[in-house]
C-alpha cells in the first residue's frame, strides 16, 4: 500500500525539511567557530612583530613534554620556573635601551581563610616560587599604575598540563617577546606573573598580592586561564565595575564574551585567580578569560598539546596583545591608592556591570546597566501597548481588554511550551535510563544528545500550539475589520513575543546580565513581524512565501542563539564527566535529566520565536508521530554506544591509604576509588575486568559485599571529596613503602601546654613530614573547643561538620621545606582536641602502578598515595 499525505501534512512536512536544513547550515557555521576554523595560526616564522601560535607551542612542548607533570612536591615545578625565567633573561638580554626590564624569582609564604565549593578552609603555604617581570619605560617609577597579565605554571595531580595552564603560561611567554620585539614601549609599566601555586586553592596569586613591591601598582588585570583546550577563549568574569569589560570590547580582535557567563560561573565547581585579584584581596578592575572547550581532557593525563584546538592560542595572543595596549593607554588606569582616593566620587558601584556579548567573534555590542534599564523594558512596554495600537478607538476599551486577554492566552501557552518543551525530553531520558545498564550514554557523543532530544523538546514546543485551535478567543471578532484567523495569528504573535520580553524584565529585575538574548529575540520579532505584515499584501497570510519574510529578519539572532546554546550545551557535556557523584538511586539520573533540560531550553530560544507563523504548519498530529518516533529511534540507538573513549574518558579516583602511627607503623592499608559521575564502580569494574580481577571481584554480589569508603578517608581533597559518592575500600600490603620511606608524617607537641587563667590552654605543635618525597599538601581535621590558633592572622575559619560529625575547623598546608611546621592551637577548656592527619604524596609504590596500569585506556586515572594518622591533644 502506497503511503499518502494530505496537502496540510505534505506542507508540514516541506517546513520541517527546510528548517531542519536551514539549522543544519547555521550549526555548521557555528561549529566552525567556536572551534576556531576561522583562525589561522601562525607559525615559528611569522615576523617578529606578530603573535604566533608556532612560537608558542614551542614553549609548550618544554613545559608540557620535555618537563612533564609540574606538581607541587616534583622536580618538575622547579625545571619550569627555572625555563621561564632563562626565557624572560633572554628577553631582558636583546631589549631595546628604551625601556626597562625587570625580572625577580620570589618565594612566598603565608595563610589566610577561604570558601571553597561552598565549604569553610584554612590555607597554610610557604616556599611557592613566582617568576615577576616587569617591562616599562626607562622613566616609570614604581608607584605608575600598571597592567598585570597572570596565569598559573603549576599543574594538577595526575596531569601534563598542557591545556591548564601550560598553554597559558606559553601565551604568556609569547607575549612578552612580541612585547619587546614590536618595539613597543608601554605608556605605564606591563607586570608578567608567572604563578606556581594556583591548582592548591590560588596560594601563587595570594602570595604576591600579599608580599609584593608591585601589588600596590595593579590598575588593571587580565588573568589567564584554561579549563579545556581550547575553542572559545571566553570572558568568564569581569569586573569591579564595567570599565574592564568596556576595554575588552573597544580592543578585542576576536571578541569572546557574554555578560552571562557571570551568571553561570558562580554555579561551576572551582575557582581562579581572579578572585584572588579583583574580589578578595585586590579590588582590582580586570578580566577573566579561560579555554572553555576540551573539558574531558581537563585535570586528566589526557591533558595534552596533541589535544589542543589549533588557533585557539593564536586568537587569544592577538587579543591579549590589543587588550593589554588598549589598558596600558586608559586614563582610567589607577594604582590602589588612587582607586582609593576616588571610590567615594565614583560614580559607578562596584557590582554595576554592563551588559555585554559578542556576535560570532566578529564584533561585540555593549551597552551600560542604565542604558540595559531603559532598552530592556521597552519589548514589555510594547507588549502591553499593541491592544491599544491594534483595534481602532472607537470600540472601546472593552475591545482593548479582550485583545490583551488573548495575547495573555497566548503568552500562557508558549510558557506552557516551553515547560513541556524542558519535561518532554526529561521524561524521555529518565525512560531511556530505566531500560539501560548505564548513564551518560551522550558523554563522548554529544550529537546524540542533540538527536535524543531535539524532536521531543519540539514535540513539547508544538502540543500547546495543537490545542491553541480548540480555544476560543475572548471576544467577537464580528465587529473589528480582520479575520478570526488573523486575530489569532496576531495572539499567537504577541504572546510569544510577550513571554521573551517578560523573560527581559525578570532579568534586569534580578540584576543578572543574561537578558541581552530575549532582549534580542523580541527585537528579531519585531522586525520579522513587520516583514510579515509587508509580505501579506503580496501573499496570503497561509503562504509559504509569507513565512519565509518572516524567517529571513530572524535568521541573525536564531544563529546566535545556536552559538550561544550549542556553546553551553557542549560545554556542559563535557564537565557533566567530573560535576561530581550523587548516591544511588536519584544520582544515577541526574546528569541525563540535567542535559535534556538544558537542550530542552536551548530549542525553545532557537526555534519558540518561528512558532507563532511556522506552527500553523508544524502543528499536525503526523509531525508530532514523526518527531517522537524520531526521538525513540535515536533514544534506542544511543544505547548501542558506551559512554566513554580515549578522548572523553571517565574519571576516577585511585588513593593507596596508609594509616600510620608514631611516624614509623603501617597499621592498615588499603585501596580506595572513586568516581565523579553518575555510573559507579560496579559499572567500572563490570567493563575492566582485568581490574576487577586484581581487586577480587568476582561479582556483583561480592562486589556489594565490599566495604564503603567513608568520606573521612578522602580528607586529603577535602573539599573536592564532597563531589565523591559510592566510595569503595580494598585491602592492600603495606610492606612496599616501608621499604621506601624510614618515616612518616607526625604531629607532636614540641614544648608544654600554656595554661591559662578560666581554664583556657594553648597547646605548641609541630607537624613533620616524615621521609615522604613528593608531598603535594597535607590536610589537618582539627575537631575541640578551639578559640584561636597561630595561623590565617589567629582568625579560625568557619567550622564544618563533616558527615554529622562534631564541628571541625579543616586547614590545609603545602609547600616544601627543610623546617617542620610549626603551630599552636588554643582551647576555650581542658576538654580535648582531636587532629587528624592526611597528606598526600604522589609517589606510589610498584603494586599501585601495576593496579593503576590495569584501568583500560578510556579511564583516567588520578592516583597518589595517602598517609593518614590520628591525635589527640
Amino acid at each position: 500500500m502506497a503511503f499518502k499525505l494530505s496537502p496540510g501534512d505534505a506542507a508540514g512536512f516541506k517546513v520541517l525539511f527546510s528548517m531542519a536544513i536551514m539549522y543544519g547550515l547555521m550549526a555548521l557555521l557555528v561549529y566552525s567557530i567556536v572551534h576556531m576554523q576561522f583562525i589561522t595560526p601562525l607559525g615559528i616564522d611569522a615576523p617578529l612583530d606578530r603573535f604566533s601560535e608556532g612560537r608558542a607551542l614551542q614553549h609548550l612542548r618544554v613545559l608540557s613534554q620535555d618537563i612533564g607533570g609540574r606538581q607541587e612536591g616534583t622536580p618538575g615545578l622547579k625545571e619550569a620556573a627555572q625555563y621561564i625565567k632563562g626565557q624572560l633573561e633572554v628577553l631582558k638580554e636583546r631589549a631595546g635601551s628604551n625601556i626597562r626590564i625587570e625580572i625577580e624569582e620570589t618565594v612566598v609564604d603565608g595563610s589566610f581563610n577561604m570558601m571553597f565549593l561552598g565549604y569553610s578552609i584554612s590555607l597554610g603555604y610557604r616556599n611557592h616560587t613566582n617568576i615577576v617581570m616587569r617591562i616599562s619605560s626607562v622613566k616609570s617609577k614604581d608607584t605608575d599604575p600598571s597592567v598585570l597579565l597572570n596565569a598559573h605554571f603549576d599543574s594538577p595531580l595526575g596531569s601534563p598540563g598542557a591545556g591548564d595552564c601550560g598553554s597559558c603560561v606559553a601565551s604568556m611567554l609569547e607575549m612578552a617577546r612580541l612585547t619587546v620585539d614590536s618595539g613597543w614601549v608601554p605608556s605605564h609599566p606591563i607586570i608578567f606573573l608567572f604563578n606556581g601555586a594556583e591548582e592548591l586553592f590560588l596560594l601563587g596569586a595570594h602570595g604576591f598580592m600579599k608580599t609584593h613591591r608591585w601589588s600596590n601598582s595593579i590598575g588593571a588585570f587580565i588573568n589567564i586561564e584554561a579549563s579545556g583546550t581550547g575553542g572559545l577563549d571566553l570572558v568568564c568574569q569581569s569586573g569591579p565595575g564595567s570599565w574592564p569589560s568596556l576595554v575588552y570590547a573597544q580592543s578585542a580582535v576576536y571578541p569572546m564574551a557574554h555578560s552571562a557567563a557571570q551568571d553561570v560561573f558562580p554555579v561551576i565547581p572551582g575557582d581562579t585567580d581572579y578572585r584572588i585579584f579583583a574580589e578578595d584581596y585586590g579590588d582590582i578592575p580586570g578580566l577573566d578569560i579561560i579555554f572553555l572547550l576540551g573539558g574531558y581532557y581537563y585535570h586528566t593525563s589526557y591533558d595534552t598539546m596533541e589535544r589542543l584546538l589549533p588557533g585557539s592560542i593564536q586568537a587569544r595572543g592577538e587579543n591579549l596583545f590589543s587588550i593589554t595596549r588598549a589598558f596600558a593607554n586608559s586614563s582610567k588606569l589607577r594604582n590602589a591608592h588612587e582607586r582609593e582616593s576616588l571610590k567615594a566620587a565614583a560614580n559607578e558601584t562596584k557590582d554595576e556591570r554592563a551588559v555585554f556579548f559578542d556576535y560570532l567573534s566578529w564584533f561585540m555590542i555593549f551597552y551600560s546597566r542604565k542604558a540595559a534599564a531603559v532598552l530592556h523594558m521597552i519589548p514589555i512596554a510594547i507588549f502591553f501597548l499593541m491592544p491599544f495600537l491594534l483595534v481602532s478607538s472607537n470600540i472601546g476599551l472593552s475591545t482593548w481588554f479582550s485583545t490583551f486577554c488573548d495575547f495573555l492566552k497566548g503568552l500562557l501557552f508558549h510558557a506552557l511550551g516551553v515547560v513541556l518543551a524542558i519535561v518532554v525530553p526529561i521524561v524521555f531520558a529518565i525512560l531511556r535510563l530505566m531500560f539501560s545498564n548505564h548513564a551518560m550514554s551522550w558523554f563522548a557523543y554529544p550529537y546524540l544528545a542533540f538527536m535524543m532530544f531535539i524532536p521531543c523538546s519540539l514535540v513539547g514546543l508544538l502540543i500547546p500550539r495543537v490545542v491553541w485551535r480548540s480555544v476560543p478567543l475572548t471576544h467577537d471578532v464580528s465587529g473589528l475589520q480582520t479575520s478570526k484567523e488573523g486575530l489569532s495569528a496576531d495572539a499567537r504573535f504577541w504572546g510569544v513575543f510577550g513571554f521573551y520580553a517578560l523573560l527581559t524584565s525578570a532579568y534586569l529585575a534580578t540584576g543578572l546580565s543574561g537578558g541581552f538574548l530575549t532582549f534580542s529575540l523580541s527585537v528579531s520579532m519585531l522586525a520579522s513581524w513587520i516583514s510579515f505584515h509587508l509580505a501579506m499584501k503580496l501573499f496570503d497570510h497561509q503562504s509559504l512565501r509569507s513565512a519565509m519574510f518572516y524567517v529571513l529578519p530572524l535568521i541573525p539572532c536564531l544563529v546566535y542563539s545556536i552559538y550561544f546554546g550549542g556553546f553551553l550545551a557542549q560545554f556542559l557535556i563535557e564537565k557533566m564527566g567530573m560535576m561530581g557523584s550523587v548516591p544511588p538511586p536519584y544520582g544515577y539520573f541526574i546528569p541525563d535529566i540535567i542535559v535534556a533540560a538544558v537542550i530542552g531550553l536551548v530549542t525553545n530560544w532557537s526555534v519558540g520565536p518561528l512558532l507563532p507563523i511556522c506552527g500553523r504548519w508544524l502543528a499536525k498530529s503526523s509531525i508530532l508521530k514523526f518527531l517522537l518516533q524520531l526521538s525513540v529511534l535515536a533514544l534506542s540507538l544511543s544505547s548501542q554506544f558506551f559512554p566513554y573513549t580515549i578522548a572523553a574518558p571517565k574519571r576516577v579516583v585511585f588513593q593507596h591509604t596508609f594509616l600510620t602511627a608514631d611516624a614509623s607503623q603501617v597499621v592498615d592499608s588499603s585501596y580506595d576509588f572513586s568516581v565523579v559521575d553518575s555510573n559507579s564502580l560496579s559499572f567500572l569494574f563490570k567493563h575492566a575486568p582485568e581490574v576487577a580481577k586484581e581487586l577480587n571481584i568476582g561479582s556483583e554480589l561480592s562486589l556489594k559485599a565490599t566495604m564503603d569508603s567513608p568520606r573521612q578517608t578522602w580528607m586529603a581533597l577535602f573539599p573536592v571529596s564532597f563531589l565523591f559518592s559510592g566510595s569503595l575500600k580494598f585491602p592492600a600490603k603495606s610492606d612496599d613503602i616501608l621499604k621506601r620511606y624510614s618515616s612518616f608524617p607526625h604531629l607532636s607537641a614540641y614544648k608544654p601546654h600554656t595554661l591559662y587563667d578560666g581554664g583556657s590552654r594553648r597547646v605548641h605543635l609541630e607537624f613533620y613530614l616524615g621521609s615522604l618525597e613528593e608531598v603535594w599538601v597535607a590536610v589537618l581535621n582539627i575537631t575541640g573547643p578551639l578559640s584561636s590558633w597561630s595561623l590565617a592572622n589567629n582568625v579560625l575559619p568557619a567550622p564544618e561538620s563533616l558527615d554529622g560529625g562534631p564541628p571541625s575547623y579543616i586547614c590545609r598546608l603545602s609547600g616544601a621545606s627543610h623546617e617542620n611546621w610549626t603551630f599552636w592551637l588554643e582551647a576555650s577548656s581542658s576538654e580535648e582536641i582531636r587532629v587528624e592527619v592526611a597528606v598526600i604524596d604522589q609517589y606510589m609504590v610498584d603494586a599501585s602502578k601495576q593496579l593503576k596500569g590495569l584501568f583500560p585506556t578510556w579511564v583516567d586515572v588520578t592516583a597518589y598515595s595517602s598517609f593518614m594518622s590520628s591525635y589527640v591533644f
